[in-house]
């Protein structure tokens, strides 16, 4: 190719074109491969064009230094150690064949789901790792003392003989107590079980550890669900709406030439019609939202909003049903009926979450939407739904322990009911236990007691009814949702069941079977794809509105709320947060301490606020002026897949018609030289797509003509 260059900027006989722009831009182009720091291996170009590209930075006669050598020599090897690792871990990862084989018999969208679930599985794991290293071992190697006597509470009012029954179980049924969290009070698994000696007669702060652990492992999880969130940005988000990509690209380049088991080229088959038919799928829908008129839109506008409306209502009585339930089951721990009050709230948030989206769909189908509209309003409600129930959830259980807008005795006196809750961070850690309990045993039931069957039924017997029912359809969101609500309760529990990421570990991994086998042996895959970009946008928002959700309660207790006085690392001290400047004044010398004061002074705030606006507003102009980059790329590139038709036409349209005696043999150079040319050779020309007809150019034109020609040859 570029040895080509030189040919083609020659002047060719009977054909007057000017030789030193060819040979200026053949220099230029030279200079800059010669000055360029680019690897030769990345280069667009054949390994000829390579080695002469080689050939240029290092002459013959030129010796590069030692250190030169040395430096180049240390960079392949890195490069091949790193390109090796990545392969080794490709081929070593977790679920890698299982996730292949699911992708190409159902399609990424649908493999993104899994992915989702390796990602949450490696969250956990990076979460119990931080918690095990910075506060279970030190812990264990400081040997923590002994639990000290219970706290009187004679002193309180309390109702009846409440807090002689506090914390006795009337059920001693130890499977009964594994579900309930009961026999793990001692361990820890809760946050009870965690004491340490004062701060002053240990060189190691274990009470700053497990204060600041969670938050870690919030900016760590925080962290990876942002990054994964921007890789997996839609396309259409930087190529714009108007942009589709040709299906001449996927019909030509799709197939991978290096299979060769018949397994492996069957699943390549499925994976490529999967990806046909996300393509037509979303071309006809963008099709139908652009033949749309404004009477039609306003008219779908006004149904979207009383749709929206009705369920915004359904939305309200659902998490009021949940608010009420666990106040019930909160307040009435001490009737017979405790047995099936302890699993009131997750039956109640389970029954909502199920009914919910059963009445969305009714509403949204009453009004006869597009089914992608459809899809997406029912899908947004049922995130708002999930989100709503577990937020309201923690809610009633602030306002019945912590007394958050109650009025009580116990509560003035200490800060939260310490008539029914002595040791209140377990009790909460109860509950979120045995919610995160109770969704994994509904997953059980349904892979097992709901869709197995199901399916064993639609293949026994035939008829209409059992042709109307068929498998279970697999849907990706209700997934996703289900597992995003599983990893938002593991996340409000890190400051009071600090190893609930370990029962959540054990979860997702089995999960992971049973939806596999749920989707390749009940299921069918669902009449809607999804591209994997978009689902794994779509995962990861979800995730961080429940990474907030989690953060929020947390971030409250920790700053606002009384610990309890008879159990935990904090049993001295009016919030957990209190630690963290007895600590500076015990541990830091006084400038450091003065440095740390003006640093939360609002003395420093405001220049800090300053400095923020100004790089926020750099990064909005950066922003900005890449996006505008992109409209300009992407004109670009429909404006020169539209000059390549005009190319097309001018040589079809100067090309005379071969007669019935002409040879199909190849030409020769000289014949092919002395052909007319196209008028517009790969660049832009003016007018419209089609047939023209020639008209006489100026001389001003010719020159530019034969100028866009000369280009055109040297690229």
């Amino acid at each position: 190719m570029l040895r080509q260059w030189s040919v083609q900027g020659e002047q060719a006989p009977g054909e007057p074109e000017p030789e030193h722009a060819g040979e200026e831009l053949w220099e230029q182009e030279m200079k800059r491969l010669h000055s360029s720091q680019e690897p030769v291996r990345v280069l667009p170009y054949a390994m000829v064009d390579k080695r002469f590209i080689r050939q240029l930075r290092e002459p013959e006669g030129v010796k590069t230094s030692c250190w030169q050598q040395w430096r180049r020599r240390q960079e392949t090897a890195g490069r091949r150690l790193g390109e090796a690792a990545q392969r080794l871990a490709r081929g070593c990862g977790l679920w890698e064949g299982a996730l292949y084989e699911i992708g190409g018999l159902f399609g990424t969208g649908i493999q993104s789901y899994f992915t989702f679930l390796r990602f949450l599985l490696l969250l956990n794991l990076l979460t119990l790792l931080l918690t095990t290293s910075l506060v279970v071992l030190p812990l264990v190697w400081l040997h923590p003392p002994d639990p000290g006597p219970a706290l009187n509470f004679t002193a309180l009012q309390c109702p009846g003989d409440l807090q002689s029954q506090t914390g006795v179980p009337k059920f001693h049924n130890q499977l009964w107590n594994i579900l309930t969290g009961r026999a793990f009070n001692n361990t820890y698994l809760f946050y009870g079980a965690y004491r340490a000696r004062p701060e002053s007669s240990s060189a190691y702060s274990v009470r700053l550890a497990y204060l600041l652990s969670p938050l870690a492992c919030l900016l760590l999880c925080f962290c990876g669900v942002l990054q994964r969130m921007v890789k997996g940005l839609p396309q259409k988000l930087f190529l714009g709406q108007d942009y589709r990509s040709p299906l001449s690209a996927k019909v030509f380049s799709s197939w991978d030439f290096c299979i060769q088991g018949q397994d492996a080229a069957t699943i390549k088959k499925h994976e490529i019609s999967n990806e046909f038919k996300v393509e037509l799928e979303e071309g006809r829908h963008f099709l139908l939202v652009r033949q749309q008129t404004r009477a039609q839109r306003a008219y779908r506008l006004l149904t979207y909003v009383r749709v929206n409306v009705l369920i915004g209502l359904l939305v309200a009585g659902a998490i009021s049903a949940i608010f009420w339930a666990t106040k019930y089951s909160q307040d009435n721990k001490e009737e017979s009926l405790f047995l099936l009050l302890q699993y009131l709230p997750p039956g109640v948030i389970a029954l909502v979450n199920f009914l919910g989206p059963l009445l969305f769909v009714f509403l949204v189908q009453l009004e006869n939407y597009p089914p992608n509209m459809e899809v997406n309003l029912t899908l947004i409600w049922c995130v708002v739904l999930k989100l709503a129930s577990l937020g309201m959830f923690s809610f009633s259980l602030g306002q019945t322990v912590l007394c958050v807008g109650r009025n009580r005795t116990s509560c003035e006196s200490y800060g939260y009911n310490a008539c029914d809750y002595q040791c209140w961070e377990n009790s909460v850690g109860e509950e979120l236990y045995k919610l995160s309990i109770f969704n994994f045993l509904l997953t059980v039931a349904v892979t097992f007691l709901v869709s197995l069957p199901r399916r064993l039924l639609v293949e026994r017997f035939s008829g209409r009814f059992w042709a109307w029912l068929d498998r279970e359809e697999f849907l990706v969101p209700k997934n996703v949702l289900d597992i995003v609500e599983g990893q938002t309760v593991t996340w409000m529990g890190l400051f009071y069941c600090p190893l609930l990421p370990l029962l959540n570990s054990v979860f997702i991994f089995l999960t992971f079977y049973m939806k596999k086998y749920t989707l390749l042996r009940n299921s069918r895959a669902s009449l809607r794809r999804f591209r994997a970009s978009s689902s794994t946008f779509f995962f990861q928002l979800v995730l961080l509105l429940g990474l907030l959700l989690a953060t929020v309660p947390l971030g409250y207790v920790v700053s606002s709320i009384r610990s309890s006085w008879d159990c935990g690392l904090f049993t001295n001290y009016s919030a957990p947060w209190q630690v963290v400047p007895e600590l500076v004044a015990l541990r830091l010398l006084p400038p450091g301490q003065r440095i740390l004061h003006y640093l939360g002074s609002q003395a420093f705030s405001f220049p800090l606020l300053v400095l923020l606006s100004l790089v926020l507003t750099v990064c909005v102009s950066q922003s900005q002026a890449n996006a505008r980059a992109i409209r300009g790329l992407r004109k670009q590139l429909v404006w020169q897949v539209q000059e390549k038709w005009h190319l097309v036409d001018d040589l079809s349209r100067l090309l005379p018609e071969p007669g019935p005696g002409d040879s199909l043999r190849p030409e020769s150079p000289l014949s092919r030289s002395s052909r007319p040319r196209s008028f517009c050779p790969g660049f832009p020309c003016p007018g419209s797509p089609g047939s023209r007809s020639p008209r006489p150019m100026r001389p001003t034109e010719v020159k530019r003509e034969r100028g866009a020609e000369l280009r055109c040859d040297l690229h």
